[in-house]
């Protein structure tokens, strides 16, 4: 076994421990941030990492075990250690590339449960590798501790605390320091070159062997190939004009600028969450069903009488379209949002119009309900994460809350961005079947177990639904008598269109609780659904001209 007199000091070989351990939470909450705007940040992604960095750390652990007791020497261990450090520093380099090309594949050659196939194959190519060296750490470290039996128990529980308070700060240090301060891709990198560093300081220790100079220089090198390559934080590499681009402590945030319009993007790169129309005209999209709201909790009627005027709440502030929209065309509302994400308020007021008088607190709307006694006219729950709703903000505890915070007569609505098979969607049809019911109904089913009156409007070319909650008198009525003193053609031929093709719901019973909300399941069918139109175009074109058909496409 080879003899260094670093190795006499058990400190050393300790805050290896703390460093491994620090490193392998950094990489898995650095693997979630790369992951999230190609799968999403949920739970069902986050099932995946944490399994498949189990996996490498098992077969590591078993792996270092058996070799330190065939082959006892430290230098294979940080040689191990080094490998680790490079891969690691390289995930920034290749992994967008991997995980697309990953998807590429995939996508051609599944017809259900893309997301967790495609996220766990490239979590297994991208990640385990490195950390199952990792994994190797701990059983190498306790055999080269141990002098005697006498004390053993003693070094194991030191190097189990030693990692134990790693992993600790690997855990908070790239949540609120690093990711937020340099982005995902320079944490990678610092934590590579942590590993990187202190294998380096090994070899260079007394009694090290001649021929390691070489590979110690290779690895710098390497190392720094990959901060060269590797230290730009752009996930969306085939964009080139993006007004902004970067990530906050919840998500990765891109915001980009057309002639007529500015578009946020959060996790998910392809989907648009907010949107600023710059001539001040209606958006197209679900934000102008939404405005129907206020009509049916009587804004003009009260603006033509000089009643007070209407209190909204948004829950999911986001940019501040709906906002900026309300601002725009009614003179007697006052908005006040809650958004969780601080850095996305940041880039509404600089890039998407939103007044700095605007109140908007930085909380998560559940429990800013908790924690107020007011109630309001209109409230708007517009909490989507990523492709699916925080599941403490779909059940029926959380509606309940939701109908405490209205007045009398008001108005909850609801955006349900959730995709149905075809454009002729019975939601009470599909309820029939609990195995088919998708999670607008469970929504849908959920909130009517809560409110007296439903009713629902499709969102023309999207996928998206309207949903209109209250428990006073009958919302068209209120609908149409409001229409009547709408000045805007535009926005009175909107509400027209509202009013026509609003429908009741009538619920069926599947219902969303605090105990049950498979929200994630729910919204990874839909996914599903999704993906296969999507790729049956691309199928089509390469069956009926092949690859040259695919690529004039593109």
């Amino acid at each position: 076994m080879e003899k260094k007199a670093i190795l006499n000091n058990k400190l050393f070989l300790y805050m290896t421990e703390f460093f491994a351990g620090m490193s392998v939470m950094a990489v898995e909450l650095g693997a979630s941030r790369l992951l999230a705007p190609y799968f999403s940040s949920s739970q069902i992604v986050w099932t995946i990492i944490i399994g498949t960095i189990m996996i490498a750390m098992a077969l590591g652990n078993i792996y270092g075990g058996r070799k330190a007791d065939k082959d006892p020497d430290p230098g294979k261990l940080y040689g191990r250690i080094i490998v680790a450090a490079l891969w690691i520093a390289a995930i920034p380099v290749l992994g967008k590339y991997i995980i697309l090309g990953i998807s590429a594949v995939l996508i051609f050659a599944v017809n259900s449960n893309f997301l967790v196939i495609a996220a766990f194959a490239a979590c297994m190519i991208v990640f385990v590798f490195p950390l199952f060296l990792l994994g190797t750490v701990t059983p190498s470290l306790a055999k080269y501790t141990t002098d005697s039996l006498e004390d053993n128990g003693k070094i194991i529980g030191t190097l189990g605390a030693f990692n134990t308070i790693g992993s600790i700060i690997g855990t908070f240090m790239p949540t609120f320091v690093t990711i937020p301060a340099v982005g995902t891709a320079i944490t990678f990198l610092i934590f590579a070159g942590i590993l990187l560093a202190l294998s380096i300081l090994y070899f260079v220790s007394p009694g090290s062997k001649k021929n390691v100079t070489a590979k110690i220089i290779s690895s710098v090198l390497i190392f720094a190939l990959c901060c060269v390559f590797g230290h730009s934080g752009s996930f969306a590499f085939w964009e080139k004009d993006l007004t902004f681009e970067g990530e906050s402590v919840y998500n990765y945030l891109q915001v980009k600028e057309t002639p007529n319009s500015v578009i946020l993007s959060t996790n998910v790169l392809f989907g648009v969450q907010s949107i600023l129309i710059k001539d001040g005209s209606l958006t197209g999209m679900y934000y102008d069903y939404a405005l129907a709201a206020p009509y049916m909790a009587n804004a003009k009627i009260r603006q033509q009488v000089g009643d007070d005027n209407l209190e909204v709440l948004i829950l999911g502030m986001g940019s501040g379209t709906y906002a900026t929209q309300l601002d725009r065309y009614f003179d007697n509302v006052n908005v006040e949002g809650v958004e969780i994400d601080d850095k996305i308020t940041d880039l509404a007021h600089k890039y998407f119009e939103l007044p700095e008088t605007t109140k908007v607190t930085t909380y998560d709307g559940r429990a800013f309900l908790n924690a107020v006694d007011k109630k309001y006219d209109v409230i708007m729950v517009d909490a989507y994460q990523d492709i699916t709703i925080p599941f403490q903000m779909s059940s029926q505890e959380f509606f309940t809350l939701v109908k405490e915070h209205l007045t009398e007569q008001g108005v909850m609505v609801v955006n349900m961005n959730m995709y149905s098979e075809d454009a002729g969607f019975d939601m009470a049809k599909d309820s029939q079947n609990s195995s088919d019911a998708t999670i607008n109904t469970y929504l849908a089913d959920t909130i009517s177990s809560v409110f007296d009156q439903v009713m629902i409007v499709d969102v023309v070319g999207s996928t998206n639904k309207e949903l209109f909650a209250t428990n006073g008198d009958d919302l068209v009525t209120r609908l149409g008598n409001d229409i009547y003193f709408e000045k805007n053609s535009d926005l009175k031929a909107m509400m027209e269109h509202v009013e026509k093709t609003i429908i009741p719901y009538s619920s069926t019973g599947h219902l969303l609780t605090d105990d049950k909300a498979p929200v994630e399941l729910l919204g990874m069918k839909q996914i599903d659904l999704i993906i296969k139109d999507e790729v049956d175009v691309y199928k089509r074109i390469y069956e009926d001209k092949g690859i040259k058909g695919l690529l004039e496409l593109l």
